[in-house]
């Protein structure tokens, strides 16, 4: 993850858009949620997924969206527009590269990433992988954790278990929820 940079490069696309109404900001189309949360809006998760679809498959598995999370797809392809993220998020991405560090965290994830305002709204990863990449495993959350300088939340194989969508269900909630309780002490 070497080559994620502190430039404001193009990104992938995802998703309708609206016009960011910050004052002093660059018109610049902000995304809305693939998933929009219901309710009050705690937080978000921005996903990546690949054809082979498990990513997607075990975020849909999480219902995120009933917890009030707003999930955001980083799109396979470009013809898809600008995915413009503003708000706090959590990105969970599958580990590429069948070990190579060079090749684990997926081009589009580092293409998002190396948009700076998209960047500015990370606050912590979760990996998916393959028990077959050995200690290379997840290896894609170590690499956005250590050069976003956010905490590696949690990891799961392939497409999850029961287990892991109910804990990441319950606990990207409770993170966003805590970062709340920081920010008010």
């Amino acid at each position: 993850m070497s080559d994620i940079n502190h430039g404001d490069e193009g990104v992938q696309a995802c998703g309708t858009e609206r016009q960011d109404e910050t004052a002093g900001v660059d018109s610049v189309a902000i995304s809305t949620p693939d998933i929009p949360a219901e309710g009050e809006v705690r937080g978000a998760v921005v996903f990546f997924s690949s054809a082979s679809e498990n990513t997607a498959r075990f975020i849909r598995n999480c219902h995120l969206e009933h917890e009030g999370i707003n999930v955001y797809r980083i799109p396979l392809h470009r013809r898809g527009g600008s995915l413009n993220i503003r708000e706090p998020y959590i990105l969970v991405v599958p580990t590429y590269g069948g070990g190579s560090p060079d090749k684990a965290v997926p081009t589009q994830v580092r293409l998002f990433l190396n948009d700076r305002a998209n960047r500015n709204g990370i606050r912590g990863v979760i990996a998916s992988g393959n028990t077959n990449f050995g200690e290379a495993f997840c290896m894609a959350g170590d690499l956005v954790s250590k050069k976003c300088k956010v905490p590696f939340l949690y990891y799961f194989e392939l497409m999850g278990t029961k287990e892991d969508e109910e804990k990441v269900r319950k606990g990207v909630p409770e993170f966003f929820a805590n970062i709340k309780k920081q920010q008010q002490a």
